[in-house]
């Protein structure tokens, strides 16, 4: 083992992780002296360093750039119309008050894939205080229900910025994982979600604080539309992939102009260019949205999507720079050694980086930046959607003092910090926990 380039790894993180938590510095300029770091102490020439930084930057976000400004956009005029509550009082209308907690879970799992987590939460917030004041259980037996199937989405199901930021750098394709992340991310908000939320409900009571619902002046759109729209992207990317991936068996019953047809349409990019047209004529200019509202409310929903392109090219970086080095190579020999596989190690990292620094996303990147050198030549489509999952598994755990998500979490409901806890920090260590178990299950069924 070259000990040098061991030392050069570890110092890298080290680095990015004082950088961000001691001296508060953001993290896409922590990424690139992290990066910069390792090529320094492994002896990498000064020019060679910054060669690694460019083609490690350009090659991910040709990709990444486009689906998460699409996504963002997208996001923004479901945002700006109302569609989420419409959605969520459309699913309770169907299930019951009797089931509403598999309805809120269900409302944040479709509405995070095109919403932010916490936008989209503090957008249902009042429906699940509604619900609270309605039913008279405690807040939490709602509420939690809605944040898992939030979660779940939003890092295990693109085109949610996250994982379509993991999928690049590890080179795996997105329609693999959407279709995984579906399934491991059905009996995880089952688990955590229905039957933890269920549980710690009854265990910790509390009550909706007063709140004013703010009127939309223009008529919400129908849920039938916004479901529509959600899901079309989905659709379409699923079904790219799958003709695809049996583009030899289908030339056999369909004409070439009509699979070349789907192959057009499921490629992501068309899919959230086709949704954003759809949105943009029939929940917009249809329902008399002015053009230039349209233009500004895409413009502004940009501001987050441009942190996370940054960040992700700051990943592609600093994988980039433990390819040229040879650090990556060192390391798969050491952790085969070991008799850790890539697995594992994809969701350690990501775990320990999150507990550490805080943010999902950084967890993700990082992580994915330091696994993508380890991944072998003849994996899989599946075997790649499945690490992909265990990033962003690991990515998601334990959210405690040094994420705004849990302050997000314990001032809209109304909790202490024990109490936060108590339930919020749980319920992430039990979605994370599990759905590394399935990951696990699934990589020895189907890999």
């Amino acid at each position: 083992m070259d000990y040098n380039l061991l030392f050069a790894c570890v110092a890298g993180i080290v680095i990015l992780l004082l950088l961000i938590i001691k001296v508060k510095v953001h993290a896409f300029p922590s990424l690139l002296i992290s990066s910069i770091s390792v090529g320094i102490i492994a002896g990498m020439p000064a020019g060679d360093i910054f060669s690694a930084m460019q083609e490690g930057m350009g090659n991910t976000l040709g990709f990444v750039a486009v689906l998460i400004g699409l996504g963002a956009m997208l996001g923004g005029i479901l945002e700006h119309t109302g569609s989420a509550q419409v959605l969520a009082h459309y699913i309770l209308e169907k299930t019951g008050l009797k089931n509403a907690p598999a309805a809120m879970a269900t409302t944040g799992f479709l509405l995070s894939i095109p919403v932010f987590f916490d936008v989209a939460f503090i957008i249902l917030v009042p429906v699940v205080y509604a619900l609270q004041k309605d039913s008279g259980k405690s807040l939490l037996y709602y509420a939690l229900p809605l944040l898992t199937g939030l979660a779940a989405t939003h890092v295990f199901i693109p085109p949610t910025p996250g994982p379509v930021a993991v999928c690049e750098i590890l080179g795996a394709e997105i329609g693999w994982v959407i279709l995984m992340g579906i399934i491991v991310s059905i009996p995880v908000v089952i688990i955590a979600g229905l039957l933890f939320g269920g549980y710690i409900s009854k265990r910790l009571y509390l009550e909706a604080p007063e709140f004013i619902s703010a009127a939309d002046e223009q008529t919400p759109p129908s849920a039938q539309s916004v479901l529509f729209i959600i899901l079309l992207p989905i659709v379409l990317i699923v079904s790219g992939t799958l003709v695809n991936s049996f583009e030899a068996s289908l030339l056999d019953i369909l004409p070439g102009y009509i699979l070349y047809f789907l192959q057009l349409i499921g490629h992501p990019f068309s899919a959230l260019i086709i949704a954003n047209l759809v949105v943009w004529y029939w929940l917009g200019i249809r329902r008399g949205l002015e053009r230039d509202i349209l233009k500004s409310i895409s413009s502004n929903s940009m501001g987050p999507a441009g942190i996370i392109i940054l960040l992700t090219g700051a990943g592609g970086v600093l994988k980039q720079i433990l390819i040229d080095t040879g650090a990556a190579s060192m390391l798969a020999s050491y952790f085969s050694e070991l008799g850790l596989g890539v697995l594992f190690f994809a969701y350690l990292s990501a775990l320990l980086i999150r507990v550490l620094q805080g943010s999902a996303t950084v967890a993700m990147i990082t992580a994915a930046g330091l696994i993508a050198p380890l991944i072998v030549m003849e994996s899989t489509n599946i075997s790649k959607a499945l690490l992909v999952l265990a990033v962003a598994a690991g990515s998601t755990a334990l959210s405690h003092v040094n994420d705004s998500g849990f302050w997000l979490v314990s001032k809209y409901l109304g909790m202490d910090e024990k109490q936060t806890f108590k339930s919020w920090t749980s319920l992430t260590g039990l979605l994370s926990i599990s759905a590394f178990l399935i990951i696990l299950v699934l990589h020895f069924l189907l890999v």
